[in-house]
């Protein structure tokens, strides 16, 4: 059988996608991936070691101008584009976003089965527009089966996640214990993982830097601050100095399960594979949703973590250094409380996402 998945933009969108191929790999199937040559899909896809399938594809315009009044036309020459490449597949899948729009489209006129998957607890126009011809649309979070068409079929398989990651929980001890020595921290410390993205979260940033300097006489404490690349050096300027606390800021970490598997608690925005990350990992959060995500789906998928149990929220418009210290001390204050949200955690995660999601593919394609 042969698959092709598209999808890309942001590495939240590939990583799943990769994960997915490759357990569709591992079960004797060819896999290409289609996406753009301008998103980060170019690189990590080839990295993989997967065939990769350029196609153009554009991101919605919203306000009138020349490229939005262009863009209708420019989409159907590209789904024009894609359809000899989906005539030579079986399945297409298509991981959400515009980058995935063109190929859906090709595979929807050339009568192939597809297969939708959608990261967020709210849809995106993407997968909302196409889901009513998708085979089976593909969830992560059971919350936005409400948001699609009825009549769709639907099936909640988590978000997949890397390899490296789903070994932390059974690796945790040797992978603490490397990160310890990587990072020169102490293992009789509670560790406080920060983080907002690959790119960073300024506005994450300024706070925990005001929240250290709240903190920094607690021995007890230290923290690993991944402030994006563009960030670092202003950030190293304003981490007091006269401090008891450990803090470990860096740019980007490209092995993050050392960092999950070190990590008592975790604070970061709420972008779907995040979520996904931490609950596999079984670490309790305090999220803090990117008020800007269309359709807001950072918060609601945040507010799915806590009415599991699994992880607190701090909205960004009220985060402020003085806050984020006060929300840190209360939760690091009851080990039972972290206790019983890293139990939730783990039980709200899904680490066989990228098994049930191939499962799907597969059946899509008429196998059994």
């Amino acid at each position: 059988m042969r698959i092709l998945i598209a999808g890309g933009g942001t590495a939240g969108h590939i990583f799943p996608a990769l994960a997915l191929a490759r357990r569709l790999q591992e079960r004797g199937t060819e896999v290409r991936f289609a996406g753009t040559l301008t998103g980060q899909e170019a690189n990590l896809v080839s990295g993989a070691g997967l065939p990769f399938v350029p196609i153009d594809a554009r991101p919605l315009v919203r306000r009138v101008s020349v490229r939005a009044l262009t863009g209708p036309v420019a989409a159907l020459r590209s789904v024009a584009r894609c359809r000899p490449i989906v005539e030579e597949v079986d399945v297409v899948v298509g991981m959400g976003g515009y980058v995935s729009v063109p190929v859906a489209l090709a595979a929807v006129r050339a009568r192939k089965p597809l297969v939708l998957h959608e990261q967020n607890a709210v849809p995106g126009l993407a997968n909302r527009t196409l889901a009513r011809p998708a085979r089976t649309v593909a969830l992560s979070f059971a919350e936005s089966r409400r948001m699609l068409p009825r009549r769709v079929k639907t099936v909640v398989t988590g978000d997949p996640v890397r390899e490296e990651i789903l070994a932390v929980p059974s690796k945790r001890a040797a992978l603490a214990k490397e990160a310890r020595e990587a990072f020169g921290l102490e293992e009789d410390r509670t560790t406080v993982l920060v983080f907002g993205g690959s790119q960073g979260a300024l506005h994450v940033n300024h706070a925990t830097v005001g929240a250290l300097h709240v903190l920094k006489d607690r021995a007890d404490l230290q923290v690993i601050l991944l402030t994006g690349p563009a960030h670092i050096d202003e950030l190293r300027q304003r981490i007091p100095t006269d401090i008891r606390l450990i803090v470990r800021p860096m740019p980007f970490l490209d092995r993050m399960e050392l960092a999950y598997a070190v990590a008592d608690l975790v604070v970061s925005r709420s972008g779907a594979t995040t979520c996904a990350e931490i609950t596999v990992c079984g670490l309790p959060a305090l999220l803090v949703p990117y008020p800007y995500a269309t359709g807001r789906h950072q918060e609601a998928n945040s507010r799915a973590l806590q009415r599991a149990g699994a992880a607190a929220i701090v909205m960004d418009d009220a985060l402020t250094g003085p806050l984020l210290a006060a929300r840190l001390a209360d939760l690091l204050g009851s080990r039972e409380r972290l206790g019983a949200m890293a139990e939730r955690s783990s039980a709200w995660g899904r680490p066989d996402a990228a098994d049930a999601l191939a499962d799907v593919v597969l059946e899509a394609g008429g196998a059994s």
